[in-house]
Parts: C-alpha cells; structure tokens; sequence
C-alpha cells in the first residue's frame, strides 16, 4: 500500500473548534483509489472508520481510536453550459466559499446566499447547509457516493437524498456513504432571495438598489463577517443551534410576551423562531465559563477561548439549552455533529 498511515495525530488542526483529541490512525486521501485502499486497510485491520473533511461542523469530545480518514479530493468540471444554466460537478475536498467564489465568477448565481459558510463541498449536503433564505437543496441536482455496505458508488438524486431543515439521509445514515461529488445546476439569471435577515436593508444601505449576485454575495460575506468570528482567529463551529420550528399558537403566545421576537412563518403553517435572539435574551451572549464561551457579537456561536475540551462546549450548550426551555418553552438542538466514542461510525 502506498497510502501513508499516521499513527497518534492529533486533531487539533483539523476541526475549527479547535479541539484537541487525538486519532489514534490519521491518512489523507486525495483520490478515489486512496480512499479505497484506506477503506480496505481498516477493514483488514478492523479499524472503525472516522470520515473527516473541512472540519467545521464537529464538537470532538475524545480520542478517536479509529482511522480517521481526511478527504482531500479536488477538481470544478463544468459539465454543461446554455443560456440558461450549468451543470457543475464539484469534489467533495473544494473548500465550500471558495468554489461559491468561482462559480459566480463564472457567472453562475443561486448561492450568493450561502459565501462565507465555512467547510468542503462534501460536507455540504449532509447538512444542507443554509443562510438568508437560501438552503443547498434547492440548486444541487445530485450526489456521487461510495456505499460501503456495497462497496459501489451510486447516484443519488435531490429527492433521494432526503433533504430536510440542516438534515438529509447522509446525517441520518452517518457512516454508510462516503461523499464523492456534487453536481449543481445553477442558473445565469438570479432569481434574488433578499427577504431574510438584514440583507435588503445592508443593501439599501449601501445605496444599491438593483442588486446582482456578486453585490449579494458581497452583502453576505459583510454580515457574516460583522457577526461571526472567523475560525482562523476564534475557534468556533459557526451556529451552535437550529432555529427551533414551533405551532403558530405557541409563537403567538411568545408574541404576546415577546412583540420584538424574530420569527419567520413556514409554508406549512409553522413558525421559526430565531434561535440566536432566544439565546440573547436570555443573557446568555458574552458569558464564558473557562475557555468555554458564547460570542459576545452572536449568541448563535459557541467558541473555544483556547483549552476547552468538546465536553466544557457541551456543558455549556446544554446549561443554554435548559434555560431556553423553561423561559421559552421551547427545545433548542444542536446543529454540528457530536462526535464521541459511542456515536462513532464503523
């Protein structure tokens, strides 16, 4: 095998909130045929298999006695281009706002919405990620996969992925398949989602009143950056929390106490509620608890000051979670992945 197997890495480095555990087996795969011989070498040496890539939505709260593997498969091949769209297949190794970037450079729209979200485009899907109106399912048309009960790769489509609020069948499913590619099909025309957040008023703001993609994209990464701390400089995972999904009866009644409370009405008759201004009113932003915090600029951001351990992040998320329900009543979950020696996949 000419795969080069670490032994005792430590994962620091590879997940943005900075937590330090070790894998007890480390390797970099950087095509197709390396992750199955990786796959293989673990299966031969019955190892537990940890898949790893950009890192930015996992809380570590031990050692990984397994092979983690980290997926650094690269390539953007525009596999079909008309007057009105195109068809991008993207390794799942891309860096997620940088291949945002290329693609409206190419004059390609649809995810202006999402720049500046952190992680690889193979990480995309599992959670479909989304931001300002905008979620990923709504502009990918497939996912290429290797199963690995079947030890073949399949198509999956939009509708078999299951796509659902920060979920898909890849989250449900953690550890069957492993992300190949995406194909996107984006449109040349934007189809503009401004009506989410402050982005129409940053926009008027900025005295631009016909907006294209790129001035969205722009308008985004702006905001983002105003309120979200770059993991570069403080360790975080981005939002902590899903905005929590209630009957319109019960936000009415958080109406009644709460005129200002940020909310969006769901097509289905249900309301969102925004978790990082439950989250705020509650007293809860700045607070820090050893190297444990909430950022002082979004309630939404748990961060790691320097030493906290994924269990110090944990308690502290779950002390959030307890308060929110007995002001609020209303259930908080956590977005990223909690990754520990019992929920590790095979």
């Amino acid at each position: 095998m000419s795969l080069a197997i670490e032994k005792d890495v430590s994962l620091k480095a590879y997940n943005t909130l900075a937590v330090d555990v070790a894998a007890r087996f480390f390797v970099a795969v950087h095509s197709f045929k390396e992750l199955q011989e990786a796959l293989a070498w673990a299966q031969q040496h019955n190892m537990p298999v940890f898949l790893l890539g950009g890192g930015s939505n996992l809380v570590l709260t031990a050692d990984l006695d397994m092979l983690v593997i980290h997926l650094q498969l690269h390539g953007i091949q525009v596999l079909s281009d008309d007057a009105e769209c195109a068809r991008i297949e993207v390794q799942a190794g891309e860096n997620w706002h940088a291949f945002v970037q290329w693609s409206l450079a190419q004059g390609f729209s649809g995810l202006e919405n999402l720049s500046l979200i952190p992680g690889n485009v193979g990480a995309a899907p599992v959670q479909n990620i989304g931001a300002y109106g905008v979620e990923l399912k709504d502009h990918l048309e497939s996912v290429l996969v290797y199963d690995r009960g079947t030890q073949q790769t399949q198509c999956l489509t939009a509708e078999q992925c299951q796509f659902a609020y920060r979920d898909s069948v890849f989250k449900r499913e953690s550890g069957r398949r492993v992300i190949l590619s995406v194909i996107f099909k984006l449109p040349k025309q934007a189809a503009l989602q401004l009506d989410y957040g402050h982005l129409r008023d940053y926009l008027a703001q900025q005295q631009i009143t016909q907006p294209t993609a790129l001035d969205v994209s722009r308008a985004v990464c702006e905001i983002r950056a105003e309120k979200l701390p770059d993991p570069a400089e403080l360790a975080n995972t981005g939002s902590f929390f899903k905005n929590p999904v209630v009957s319109a009866e019960h936000a009415q009644q958080l109406k009644q106490s709460y005129p200002n409370i940020v909310n969006f009405p769901q097509d289905d008759g249900q309301v969102k509620l925004a978790a990082g201004w439950l989250i705020d009113q509650a007293g809860w932003k700045g607070v820090r608890q050893g190297d444990a915090g909430v950022h002082a600029k979004q309630a939404l951001v748990l961060v790691n000051y320097g030493s906290a351990t994924g269990q110090q992040i944990l308690e502290l998320a779950a002390q959030i979670q307890a308060d929110i329900f007995q002001r609020f009543a209303v259930d908080l979950e956590i977005e990223p992945n909690v990754i520990s020696r019992a929920n590790t996949p095979a």
